[in-house]
């Protein structure tokens, strides 16, 4: 049986626990980290979970301090990620890093070979634009703006499904058959690579936060009822039961009716402050245009 062991009330002044606002556990000074961008502490072994959990699913590149209050909205810096993250974790971090640095960049763009993981540069840097592209590695020629074959005096397809990502062991730009089981495909509004595994149909983007529909690419921004998928030939294509459905509508209803209900019952109440307050507003002013006393 272990006993704990006694310590002294004067260790306890000098070696004070602090509060983990993860877990909120205390510990000794020596198992806490602070973040140097915000001075916020917590315990190491909590965000140490934090980072790596944020790394291995591919959430965020650049690590923001876990705590939501931040005043100063602070990053974890790569020194500090990588002293508390093993080797090929960190590995996957910084090419996360590169991924994004590429996909943020106009004169850079990655070859869509799938066997191919090169970076190609544009010659001019609008992407917007269709220009030629020649991938020095693979010697593929194709469109900056859709990444199929280079097609001159064509336009682009929009909403073109495709099968590989960066790295993957896929088709060279090959289409799908059919475009509702395509399992990769790019967002409407930012044209970002997205990836769906499961789940259900109404996608957000995680790169511009668009919302849409995965068959149809169809926004879905304003559908808080999720009308889309009562009608059309996305019908009965959410990926959940009906009961749920009702259930989820029947929530967003609640919301709605709650705050307009809150805000009829207020509403007598302001408009009978509203003279009060300026009348009040009135008096003041007056007050301060008053000449001083000679």
């Amino acid at each position: 049986m272990t006993t704990a062991r006694y310590r002294p009330t004067w260790d306890l002044v000098l070696d004070p626990l602090v509060s983990c606002k993860l877990c909120l556990g205390e510990y000794p000074v020596e198992q806490m980290t602070t973040i140097a961008q915000c001075q916020c502490i917590f315990c190491t072994l909590c965000l140490k979970q934090y980072v790596e959990l944020l790394i291995k699913e591919g959430l965020e590149t650049a690590i923001s301090c876990p705590d939501a209050a931040c005043p100063k909205r602070g990053h974890l810096q790569e020194n500090e990620i990588e002293c508390m993250v093993a080797s090929e974790i960190m590995q996957r971090y910084k090419k996360l890093q590169f991924e994004r640095e590429v996909l943020l960049d106009p004169c850079r763009t990655w070859c869509p070979s799938s066997t191919c993981q090169a970076v190609c540069q544009l010659q001019e840097p609008s992407p917007q634009d269709p220009q030629l592209v020649q991938c020095k590695a693979c010697d593929i020629e194709f469109c900056s703006a859709c990444k199929s074959n280079w097609h001159p005096g064509q336009g682009c397809q929009e909403n073109v499904p495709v099968s590989f990502l960066p790295g993957e062991a896929s088709s060279v730009l090959k289409e799908e058959d059919d475009d509702d089981d395509a399992p990769i495909k790019r967002c409407p509004k930012c044209k970002v690579y997205i990836e769906r595994d499961e789940g259900c149909a109404q996608m957000m983007c995680k790169n511009c936060k668009h919302a849409f529909c995965w068959y149809c690419l169809e926004s879905l921004d304003d559908d808080f009822l999720l009308i889309h998928y009562d009608k059309g030939p996305c019908r009965n294509k959410l990926g959940h039961s009906r009961a749920s459905v009702i259930w989820h509508r029947t929530q967003v209803v609640g919301i709605f009716a709650g705050f307009g209900l809150l805000l009829l019952v207020a509403s007598p109440f302001l408009l009978l402050a509203t003279p009060f307050v300026l009348c009040c507003k009135c008096k003041c002013n007056k007050g301060d245009d008053d000449p001083l006393p000679t």
